[in-house]
């Protein structure tokens, strides 16, 4: 096994223990980049040089006898909404084009102080306002979309470019594209995480979390990450808790929520089969199975984008004025038609969000966690708009790929997306856990514990689509060195 192919965890002990170096780890992560990087195009710029010269400072200072914890010497990659001081943060658009940062975002200060080198900063839909990320490839099919809005950073974690990776999630964008490449995605609940830094999609929706390869990596870097921030007026004051899931796998007394409205409803079968045959796993291991009802889910979509339509537009009021044709068009129009929301439909919206945490907090009194599907189904074609159900219902893929994520954005609760099985194409499926607020370690020691059940997760074939190179010729984006 090549070092890029190690789990954060694994990684982590092998350079604490002297039997792997972050310099050994960086050179087999750059080559990889090198040889996948043309084909996925996961990276906006890669900051190759920046990443060995802090590979030869973190193993001196570990040499040394001062070995900061399990980040010091591991890869990252960061989403380019993320500030790092010094770097683009571009967006992935063109109305971010010589943009530099002034400032360390508080993630990436705290990612830096723990020792984690930066390899690059990655994809996203442009300025995290979509669900595909279109520049860049599956890391299981390029053919196939890799889901957004942090693809780039999924893609690097399954492709084993960067160990992990950071994302925003603001209607599914962590949990999205980790279902999507196999990878494990973390939303933690809302404020847990400070956002200081990093470029805002929707400001009471956006959340910021780890994309890894195992839920016990997700849990080592969520402790480099939680923890209030004076900079976020959201931040919340929660203690300081080590979040690691521990061995065992025993779940006896966990109540575990299986929805019977909502969540299995336009899913695809093989999705469902695998996630339901998941959930049975989680009962192999002790946990108790409770029938609940979802609650207010006629209002789910309409209040998602009530909320994130006019506060995106919000946000991006000036450069809409200014340099609207530097925008997509995708992106361009969604911005433009928030600015046709009426002030009331927006109150409705959030007073629509107050009752559902209300109901959301009233029905996870009776679980400890709900099990459901992350996405109703696996990565669709790169181009394709819609999809059709059994029953001959047409969704559009934005919708479909948000529909089952947006709640836990909604009500602030956390989520954990677990890969559980492969369709008969070969794309993955992703089992979403989703818990009360600040509640983390049980979705993580309940996602920990299925792991444990499964055989070694396993990097994705990165370069699997005969036409990637054809189509790369074609792309207009390039990797650029920082």
């Amino acid at each position: 096994m090549q070092p890029y192919e190690l789990p954060l965890s694994v990684a982590a002990e092998a350079i604490r223990t002297r039997q792997l170096s972050p310099v050994e780890l960086a050179d087999s992560v750059l080559r990889r980049v090198e040889r996948v990087e043309p084909h996925l195009q996961a990276y906006v710029a890669v900051a190759a040089e920046h990443t060995r010269r802090a590979a030869r400072e973190a193993e001196s200072e570990i040499a040394a006898g001062r070995h900061r914890g399990p980040l010091h010497g591991i890869p990252m990659a960061l989403k380019d909404l993320i500030d790092v001081a010094g770097m683009p943060t571009t967006a992935s658009s063109r109305v971010r084009a010589g943009h530099s940062a002034r400032a360390d975002s508080t993630v990436a200060a705290r990612l830096s102080a723990a020792g984690a080198l930066l390899v690059g900063k990655t994809h996203t839909h442009e300025f995290a306002y979509g669900l595909t990320t279109p520049q860049t490839g599956n890391a299981w099919d390029t053919g196939r979309v890799a889901g957004g809005s942090s693809g780039g950073s999924a893609v690097a974690v399954a492709s084993g470019t960067a160990t992990f990776g950071l994302g925003t999630d603001t209607g599914g964008s962590i949990r999205v594209p980790a279902a999507l490449n196999g990878a494990v995605g973390l939303k933690p609940t809302y404020g847990l995480v400070p956002r200081h830094g990093v470029t805002s999609l929707s400001w009471s929706l956006d959340h910021v979390g780890p994309i890894t390869r195992t839920v016990e990596d997700a849990a080592l870097v969520l402790a480099a990450l939680a923890g209030p921030d004076p900079r976020d007026p959201a931040s919340l004051a929660a203690p300081a808790t080590d979040y690691r899931p521990g061995a065992g796998t025993d779940l006896t007394g966990l109540r575990v929520g299986v929805p019977r409205n909502y969540y299995f409803e336009h899913v695809d079968a093989e999705v469902e089969a695998a996630v339901r045959r998941a959930i049975d796993q989680l009962a192999a291991l002790g946990a108790r199975l409770v029938d609940v009802e979802i609650p207010m889910t006629r209002y789910i979509q309409a209040t998602q984008w009530g909320l994130m339509v006019p506060e995106a537009t919000a946000y991006h009021e000036s450069t809409l004025r200014t340099v609207p044709e530097l925008y997509q068009a995708d992106v361009r129009v969604l911005l433009e038609a928030g600015e046709l929301v009426p002030a009331g439909d927006y109150l409705r919206a959030q007073r629509s969000r107050t009752l559902m945490r209300r109901e959301w907090a009233h029905m996870l009194r009776e679980v400890d966690l709900i099990a459901a599907p992350t996405v109703p189904a696996t990565a669709v074609k790169a181009g394709q708009e819609t999809i059709t159900w059994a029953d001959g219902t047409v969704e559009s893929v934005s919708d479909a790929y948000v529909r089952l994520s947006s709640p836990a954005n909604i009500t602030g609760v956390p989520s954990l997306t677990v890969p559980v099985a492969l369709d008969a194409a070969g794309l993955p499926i992703g089992m979403q856990l989703l818990g009360r607020p600040l509640g983390e370690s049980v979705l993580l020691r309940a996602g920990h514990a299925y792991q444990q059940t499964r055989p070694a997760p396993a990097l994705a074939p990165a370069v699997r689509n005969p036409d990637a190179e054809r189509r790369q010729a074609a792309r207009p984006e390039a990797m650029n060195e920082l």
